[in-house]
């Protein structure tokens, strides 16, 4: 496990040894109380960053297996109250109105922007969608206006030829 923060072993005596001796335990026992895998493998990893962050007092304690277990435990239970409380208010309201599935447009144009770059991707959608002036969309990606507006550029030529073949396709 990579330490949180970037923090070294001096920072946390023993909290790796700690965590290579009991993961595999804390996740079999999590995955026995609740049946999920995902969600037992969830808490676990809550719980490791909770004992991270307080690993000078948990350390000290004569049994901090038993504390992770604990918080792990915890949190699973929160889990199934949330749950719990979400069922009930499903129950007592109803549904929700039925969503419209998303406009054959929409989903062409999301398959075409998987396409470009990264950099154009963002470039488009933040100045395009988001309605960010080219200045701002440099500024939030750390990168010249010119830049900005080369990939604006490339994004669009790209888009269009994207587009106008899904267009000759349908």
């Amino acid at each position: 496990m990579t330490t949180p923060g970037g923090g070294g072993a001096a920072d946390h005596g023993g909290f790796e040894e700690f965590y290579g001796g009991t993961r595999h335990r804390l996740v079999t026992y999590l995955y026995a109380m609740t049946g999920d895998r995902a969600e037992a493998q969830d808490a676990a990893q809550e719980a490791y960053v909770r004992a991270w962050q307080r690993w000078s007092a948990v350390s000290a304690y004569d049994d901090p297996e038993a504390w992770l277990r604990t918080v792990a435990y915890r949190l699973c239970v929160n889990h199934w109250r949330k749950a719990r409380n979400r069922f009930r208010a499903h129950l007592r309201h109803g549904a929700g109105p039925d969503v419209a599935p998303p406009h054959p447009d929409t989903v062409a144009l999301i398959a075409a922007l998987k396409q470009l770059s990264v950099g154009e991707r963002q470039a488009i959608t933040l100045h395009h969608l988001m309605d960010l002036p080219v200045a701002e969309v440099a500024e939030q990606t750390g990168v010249p206006v010119n830049t900005v507006k080369t990939r604006l550029a490339r994004g669009r030529r790209a888009l269009a030829g994207l587009l106008d073949e899904e267009y000759h396709h349908a």
